[in-house]
């Protein structure tokens, strides 16, 4: 047997990747990289890119940020590991936990620590069902999430999840979920809808759903206040509003899921401020260790505190957590992430620099592959479509989408498409003239995929 030596055969022979085409990849082998650098990754043969998607939606400091490594260094030669159950805690997870509950949204008073955001919501679901037992509510069990929320991908939170690729031969939802409609207007909006009658409907859809299922029998309503991994989809004014009042009148929590917009994405500290969200809980993971180790948050309302504490109480422990939970490196090298962010203003940096990148990419609106120009802050999407007059989707869905993924790498930008969706949600440090020529890396990539889309018989153009 040959043993293969570079790191693309090694991959190629031992490693079943996340989201991937298992067969394409032992076909064509992995992208390999190898260093970042600001806002720039290179792979193995020395490519640069434009990392205009901070990788998964998180990397909010660059990708080779010394204080964060040194901060890692310092906990890792001091306490590398500890645990936080049975009454235990260390200085990192404590100093952590105080300056979540300073940042987050009034109201919310007490944080629990998870490994990824995936494990925060499937914690999230397990916590609100102990709690709504523990008041004596044992069928507050649903959920009402979404169609294309992306909430993970536990059997638990992959159920909330409102992505059909996340659902199919995985038998989910597994748990007692339903989905409305995403607040995405350009495709969701009836002919002639104004936004007001678009809220309306969708809040009357609500509506139905919790007198069909009985009030009591709903647990929460569980939402990202911008959708990322379904397309990056900002709602409507009024939409926030509306779920909140409804929610309040039937006793509903608000779950707030902020894994990607949490610490500065918007151009707010947090999304539920840009939205005007109150939530009962607020789930946080990605920006808060810039992803450079493994760490997610959930901060709870002190009301459900209360309950889960007085629970834990009557049955002796509140028997959930993670080994990692509260991990001591993790959380030293978040409170160095977080100092970042407020010393070198990088909320600000992400309203100022997503006021650039929204309007460069409106320049694109009048491309023919162009259909909408969505986002905010930092934070974008540029839905591409068969035809602009009709709003018509591609089809097959995703063909060009993944064509504008594959051609990018070739014009030194790396993006996401979300079918024919593509995303961009770069790094909180990017400058001026780095938005600039992302977008315009970007311009060139789509005048490739305008001819391919022709070639394929994909558009109207």
């Amino acid at each position: 047997m040959t043993v293969p030596n570079s790191t693309a055969a090694l991959d190629r022979a031992a490693h079943l990747h996340p989201y991937t085409n298992a067969r394409k990849l032992e076909a064509e082998g992995p992208r390999v990289i190898d260093r970042g650098e600001g806002v720039h990754v290179y792979d193995e043969q020395g490519n640069r890119y434009i990392e205009a998607m901070a990788g998964l939606w998180s990397v909010a400091v660059g990708f080779n940020n010394p204080r964060l490594v040194e901060a890692a260094a310092a906990q890792m030669a001091r306490l590398p590991y500890y645990h936080t159950f049975s009454q235990k805690t260390h200085g990192p997870a404590a100093r952590l936990a105080d300056r979540l509950v300073a940042m987050t949204p009034e109201g919310l008073d007490r944080v629990f620590f998870t490994n990824s955001g995936s494990e925060a919501n499937d914690t999230v679901i397990k916590m609100l069902w102990y709690y709504n037992n523990a008041r004596g509510l044992p069928k507050k069990k649903k959920f009402i999430a979404r169609l294309g929320g992306y909430h993970g991908i536990t059997i638990a939170s992959g159920s909330l999840t409102g992505l059909p690729w996340n659902h199919a031969d995985f038998d989910l939802p597994a748990i007692p979920v339903r989905h409305v409609t995403a607040p995405h207007a350009y495709f969701n909006a009836k002919d002639g809808e104004s936004e007001a009658e678009f809220v309306a409907r969708l809040g009357d859809e609500i509506e139905a759903l919790i007198a069909e299922e009985g009030a009591e029998t709903i647990a929460a309503f569980i939402g990202e206040p911008l959708m990322g991994a379904g397309g990056v989809i900002v709602p409507p004014e009024g939409y926030w509003a509306r779920v909140q009042e409804i929610c309040r009148r039937h006793d509903i929590a608000l779950v707030a899921d902020e894994v990607i917009t949490g610490f500065g994405r918007t151009g707010k500290l947090f999304a539920c401020e840009t939205f005007g969200i109150r939530p009962d809980v607020l789930v946080m993971s990605k920006a808060l260790t810039s992803s450079y180790l493994p760490m997610s948050a959930i901060a709870l309302s002190g009301e459900i505190y209360q309950g889960i504490a007085d629970n834990s109480a009557r049955l002796g422990n509140f028997g959930h957590g993670f080994t990692a939970t509260g991990h001591p490196v993790a959380a030293a090298l978040a409170l160095e992430n977080l100092a970042i962010i407020e010393e070198e203003n990088l909320v600000a940096n992400a309203a100022a620099m997503g006021a650039v990148l929204q309007a460069e990419l409106g320049r694109l609106a009048d491309h023919p592959l162009v259909g909408e120009v969505r986002g905010l802050g930092l934070i974008a999407a540029v839905q591409l479509v068969a035809d602009k007059a009709a709003r018509r989707k591609c089809d097959p869905e995703g063909k060009l989408g993944g064509f504008v993924f594959e051609c990018a790498h070739d014009h030194g930008l790396i993006v996401r498409n979300i079918r024919d969706a593509i995303a961009f949600c770069p790094p909180l440090i990017i400058t001026e003239d780095e938005v600039r020529d992302l977008v315009a890396r970007f311009a060139r990539t789509l005048d490739d995929a305008q001819a391919f889309a022709r070639a394929e018989g994909l558009t109207a153009a």
